[in-house]
C-alpha cells in the first residue's frame, strides 16, 4: 500500500518491475549465541510448532551495505532465532523461528511485514563501538538502549560449515489481524524463507566470546516493545556457545519465501 500509484519499489521489485542483483552485496553479521532450557522457550512457539531438542537461542546484528534497492543506501538489523521443529497437517520442517526482528528503515521493515511475514519493529541500531580488540553493538528506542551484545577474544577463525541437511531455513509467524473484530485474524500462517538459494564469498572471519544482555525496561522506556524485550530477559542462560563476526558478500532477495502447510 498504497496500491492506488501502482505497484511500490522495493527489495523484489525495482522501478522498472525488474529484480535487483544480490550476488556482490556486501554484510557483516555479529553474532552470539546461548544454551538455554527449552521449556523456557514453550510459550514463544508459534501454531504446529516445539522447541528443538538442542535449545540454542541465537542473536544476530547485521549490517547491509551498498544496497541497489536502495540506491546504494545501507541498513542495519538484530533478530532473535530459535530451533523449533514445524509439525503442520500436510508437513514436517526442521529451522530457525524468528519471533522478533528490529531494522533502522521504515521500507524493509514494511515490504518485510508485508510481503514476507516476518515480525519486525524499528528501532535504533548505531555503529558498533570498537576499542581494544573488543565490539559493542547495541539496540536503542528513543534514546534508551535495550540490547547490548559484547564481543571479547576475536581472532581469525574458519567460515560456518554447512547447516544440517534437514535444515530448511528460518520460520516467521505471518499474523494480519482483521478489521474491527478483536482477537480475529484475516491472515495466520507460519511461513519459511528456505535456506539457500545464495553463493555467500566469505571476505573474513573473527570467532571469539560474546554475551547478550536485554535490559529489563519499563512500560514508560519502551511503550510498545517492553513486554518483548523482559520476556526475552527471562530466558535463562545455561552456558554461552561462542560468537562470530563474519565479512561476507552475497545474498538472495528473499522471493523464494513460502507458506508451510
Amino acid at each position: 500500500m498504497p496500491v492506488v500509484f501502482g505497484p511500490t519499489c522495493g527489495p523484489r521489485q525495482g522501478p522498472d518491475g525488474g529484480r535487483y542483483d544480490y550476488a556482490d552485496a556486501p554484510r557483516t553479521t555479529a553474532a552470539i549465541s546461548f544454551l538455554t532450557r527449552r521449556d523456557a522457550l514453550l510459550d514463544l512457539m508459534p501454531p504446529h510448532c516445539r522447541p528443538d531438542d538442542d535449545p540454542v537461542v541465537t542473536v544476530e546484528h547485521v549490517e547491509l551495505r551498498a544496497l541497489e534497492w536502495l540506491a546504494g543506501r545501507s541498513y542495519s538489523l538484530l533478530s532473535v532465532k530459535v530451533p523449533v521443529v514445524y509439525e503442520g497437517p500436510e508437513e514436517q520442517v526442521r529451522g530457525a523461528f524468528l519471533p522478533v526482528l528490529w531494522e533502522n528503515r521504515a521500507e524493509p521493515i514494511i515490504s518485510g511485514r508485508e510481503e514476507l511475514g516476518f515480525a519486525k519493529l524499528f528501532c535504533d541500531l548505531p555503529p558498533p563501538r570498537v576499542l581494544a580488540g573488543k565490539r559493542e553493538y547495541s539496540a536503542l528506542w528513543d534514546g534508551h538502549g535495550f540490547i547490548r551484545m559484547e564481543f571479547d577474544d576475536l581472532a581469525e577463525g574458519p567460515p560456518p560449515g554447512p547447516p544440517p541437511p534437514d535444515f530448511a531455513g528460518v520460520l516467521h509467524h505471518r499474523y494480519f489481524p482483521a478489521v474491527s473484530r478483536e482477537g480475529v485474524a484475516d491472515v495466520e500462517q507460519m511461513v519459511l524463507t528456505p535456506a539457500g538459494g545464495a553463493a555467500i564469498r566469505y571476505d573474513r572471519i573473527w570467532r571469539g566470546q560474546g554475551r547478550v544482555t536485554f535490559v529489563r525496561s519499563s512500560w514508560e522506556q519502551l511503550p510498545t516493545m517492553f513486554h518483548i524485550v523482559n520476556r526475552l530477559a527471562e530466558l535463562p542462560v545455561v552456558e554461552w556457545r561462542g560468537a562470530s563476526i563474519i565479512e561476507s558478500r552475497g545474498t538472495k532477495d528473499l522471493s523464494d519465501q513460502r507458506v508451510l502447510r
